[in-house]
């Protein structure tokens, strides 16, 4: 089991995966916190308007962090 820092360190290198992707769009992502196995991101710049952006959250957001933390249930928008 990870502890933690160990668990907010696995999220951001699965954002830093990422990101590249978002940013060539204008966008980016930013970690807002961990709770209960569940990850609170907020989505930056074009990213904020974009019609699929819950697409990206799950399909390529949310897949990607649970690579890097499979014990994270699921991952959640906030404004």
């Amino acid at each position: 089991m990870m502890t933690k820092i160990e668990l907010k360190k696995s999220v951001e290198k699965a954002l830093d995966e990422i990101r590249p992707y978002l940013l060539t769009d204008g966008g980016d992502i930013v970690l807002i916190g961990i709770e209960n196995n569940e990850v609170m991101v907020q989505f930056l710049g074009a990213c904020i308007d974009c019609k699929v952006n819950q697409m990206t959250l799950r399909n390529g957001v949310e897949a990607t962090i649970k690579k890097y933390a499979p014990q994270i249930k699921r991952v959640v928008e906030v404004n």
